[in-house]
């Protein structure tokens, strides 16, 4: 029989993932069609590309999850044009009437949503990097719905009040530490690093990773954190600080998402 405590944790994942969700809806839902053009941090995108990418990997998701053989043939493709099939998958959407991508991305994530209430909580689902448990696909889908939704927000002037689900993104970035190293083909540090991050709210609670006594070590906001990992912002821009030269040295390169590191944001663009 499953933990009961470790089954409503998994259900919270998911509905912090549907909350992510709604929130980033509220900032296009009522957009009239000529604002989906406009232009977002990302070079290249505008709003539409956006909200094209996440029902584009929203979908990828959902076949994970429910047609192991259809998802097989995403990374056949995948695999085929590595540096554009992303691109390709964005413009695809994009091209639609903002009406219609808008509808196919709300029933995307409702699609999603209840296959991932649906899925054993033991079991794995490919991925294009490991197979993961529902729980860490909805993490993963909530970071990047947060991380486009940093874009969305940016591009349209809104300041956006971080949440506790920021934790998710987090506890990601801290996990990815030795991914940043090896997609940049460099050797990870031996020991684990400490970070201590200080949630959003009035409560000023801090999020802990890593042992107490670790040497190296990072400190500072959680949303900050967030922002670097994601590449949302650059770190001159940010308010975390480093104890140690590997520790300082992951600040540079760390990334919460899988494939190349991008070039991030350029000092003075964030925020």
């Amino acid at each position: 029989m499953p933990d009961p405590s470790a089954v409503e944790n998994v259900f919270a994942v998911f509905a912090d993932l549907r909350e992510e969700g709604r929130e980033l809806d509220s900032l296009v839902g009522e957009l009239p069609a000529s604002d989906w053009a406009k232009p977002t941090p990302a070079p290249g995108w505008s709003l539409a590309h956006q909200i094209a990418h996440l029902h584009w990997t929203d979908r990828a998701a959902l076949l994970a999850l429910t047609d192991a053989a259809a998802f097989a043939g995403l990374v056949e493709e995948a695999l085929k044009a590595p540096d554009s099939f992303v691109d390709a998958g964005a413009e695809e959407g994009a091209a639609l009437a903002p009406a219609e991508l808008l509808a196919r991305w709300r029933g995307g994530r409702a699609a999603l949503d209840e296959a991932l209430a649906a899925a054993s909580p033991d079991a794995k689902f490919p991925w294009y990097g490991p197979p993961m448990k529902a729980a860490s696909m909805a993490s993963a889908r909530l970071m990047e719905t947060w991380a486009h939704g940093q874009d969305v927000a940016d591009a349209l002037g809104v300041r956006r009040v971080p949440t506790a689900r920021l934790r998710h993104v987090a506890r990601i970035g801290v996990r990815a530490r030795d991914y940043a190293y090896a997609v940049r083909g460099l050797p990870a540090p031996a020991g684990e690093f400490r970070v201590e991050l200080t949630a959003p709210g009035a409560r000023a609670e801090v999020w802990t990773y890593g042992p107490e006594d670790a040497p190296q070590r990072v400190t500072g906001p959680a949303l900050d954190f967030c922002l670097l990992v994601t590449q949302r912002a650059h770190r001159a821009d940010l308010a975390l600080t480093a104890s140690g030269p590997d520790a300082d040295r992951w600040l540079d390169i760390a990334q919460a998402f899988a494939g190349p590191a991008g070039p991030g944001r350029a000092p003075g663009a964030s925020r």
